[in-house]
């Protein structure tokens, strides 16, 4: 009795894994469709009769079900650092999938993390317990310290009475001023601050200072002088009248430099936008209302050395759709400007963020190493994918302001360079792949080739290797020896070409 015949899709899929990049063997594909491996032996037949395989080719292909586990774990620590396109480029040498590949990748790391688990719990347990310790002696010593002020103060009010009362610059007598010295001196000895000490008598800390100034106790000579009251002083009824108008119902929501141009558009004129200003706060009346968040200036970051600091950010890459962008991702050493890691995506996430810092520490070998990455404030930035990779990776955080441009500046300089570059496609990229062979040029060419006004016009490549103190010392002695050839061409210092041993981020002015 006649098989029944093979339907045509079943016939198609075999014939696809026949042709390269699949080559599978005769019972790999048999068994995948559940036929017999000579019908499978016809149907190549057929494509060497068409031309499409050699006569006697050998079928070279392994089944991956038949990988054994080390050969796995193999082409896990292979295409550990590969990008994107290089992972895809592999897996069609190879005969994967990258699917498979990163199943594998996964499977590896969590082997891994079972085993680390119970000696992860270990370490945490005892350093925490260390650190409960450390807390519970720091704040042992903190009350004893605090005790020890209190009842020093506490003795120092008992044993004075201040009989001017507190009012700001009153005159001190020369005996009230050597008792005030002596009875702090004393409180300081038995544990007290000097600030809370001055601070209990109601004097400030530079008032002591200026007392003992030169080891001698001066006398106030403020009681041999005469007030006098400048002739453009504001009369009291002026004064109150200032106060009557800015409590006014019209005014009495209005900061003065509103109030003064309204009145001199009425033809009044009373005073100036200062002297409203004076007479409010003598009368306390001058307290902010506004309800604006200060936010406090970033860190400054200093490097000295290569992965010491990274600075990195997004930036949109133009596609051939009109309101269309890919995102292109990129990490950079602010110390030798040398772009460590960078990727084209089709999405802003915290997950492709996590993934290309991972590929970049590993690329770097500088896992735990206390490396500070500063971004803004995107949301994948602040992801908590992205920050729990980071602690896994032993990367501190650091974040710019919000709403202020220049707290970024090496990533934005990079992305300037990147976009005014001579080879920049002006009606954008076709497809995502375009745009990361576009990158990967970009990246070699800035790498290895640029010469960087940042770091005396060498490379980053070679800043980051450390070679640059060698090639400008070499530039030096080429400008020392053009100088000897023609002093006449020359001023009084020659250039700076000086190695750059330390970078900032967000300097003080100091600093920078």
């Amino acid at each position: 009795m006649p098989g029944q015949p093979i339907p045509s899709e079943l016939k198609e899929k075999g014939l696809i894994w026949l042709l390269p990049p699949y080559c599978w063997s005769h019972r790999q594909i048999a068994r995948k469709l559940k036929i017999s491996a000579s019908v499978v032996s016809k149907w190549r037949c057929e494509l060497v009769e068409q031309g499409l395989l050699p006569e006697n080719e050998k079928i070279t292909s392994v089944d991956v079900e038949d990988w054994t586990p080390e050969r796995r774990f193999s082409v896990v620590l292979e295409t550990a650092t590969l990008s994107e396109m290089e992972l895809a480029d592999y897996c069609r040498r190879t005969g994967l999938f990258v699917e498979q590949v990163k199943e594998w990748r996964a499977i590896s790391i969590q082997a891994h993390e079972k085993k680390l688990t119970e000696n992860i719990r270990t370490d945490r347990a005892l350093r925490d317990a260390k650190n409960k310790l450390r807390e519970l002696e720091k704040e042992l010593k903190r009350k004893d310290k605090a005790l020890a002020e209190a009842a020093a103060l506490l003795i120092l009010r008992e044993k004075f009475k201040c009989p001017l009362g507190q009012q700001r610059g009153r005159l001190t007598p020369l005996l009230e001023r050597r008792k005030i010295i002596s009875l702090i001196h004393e409180a300081v000895i038995n544990g007290a601050r000097k600030s809370q000490a001055c601070r209990c008598i109601g004097i400030s800390v530079r008032t002591l200072q200026r007392w003992t100034n030169g080891k001698v106790i001066t006398t106030d000579r403020r009681s041999d002088t005469v007030n006098r009251s400048p002739r453009n002083k504001l009369s009291e009824a002026e004064r109150l009248r200032i106060l009557e108008l800015c409590n006014s119902p019209e005014f009495a929501s209005l900061p003065p430099n509103v109030i003064v141009p309204t009145l001199a558009d009425r033809g009044i004129y009373i005073a100036s936008e200062s002297s409203f200003y004076r007479v409010l706060k003598s009368a306390n009346q001058l307290k902010k209302r506004s309800r604006e968040c200060q936010y406090k200036r970033p860190d400054v970051l200093r490097a000295v050395a290569p992965n010491q600091v990274w600075s990195w950010d997004i930036s949109y890459l133009p596609s051939g759709v009109r309101g269309q962008h890919f995102y292109l991702y990129m990490i950079v050493d602010i110390y030798s400007r040398k772009i460590i890691a960078a990727e084209v995506f089709a999405s802003e996430s915290g997950k492709h963020a996590a993934e290309l810092l991972q590929r970049a520490i590993w690329n770097e070998k500088c896992s735990s190493s206390n490396l500070v990455l500063h971004s803004d404030n995107g949301a994948p930035m602040r992801s908590y994918t992205l920050l729990a990779k980071m602690y896994a990776l032993g990367v501190l955080s650091s974040y710019s302001r919000p709403r202020v441009s220049n707290d970024n500046p090496y990533s934005e300089s990079l992305f300037r360079t990147l976009k005014y570059c001579p080879w920049w496609p002006e009606n954008g990229f076709r497809t995502i792949n375009d745009a990361r062979i576009w990158v990967n040029r970009f990246v070699n060419w800035y790498n290895f080739e640029h010469k960087h006004s940042g770091i005396k016009y060498v490379t980053p490549a070679e800043r980051h290797q450390g070679n640059d103190m060698k090639i400008l010392a070499a530039r030096k002695a080429v400008y020392q020896l053009a100088r000897e050839q023609h002093p006449e061409r020359w001023g009084k210092h020659l250039r700076n070409w000086d190695y750059i041993s330390e970078v900032y981020l967000n300097p003080e002015k100091e600093a920078a």
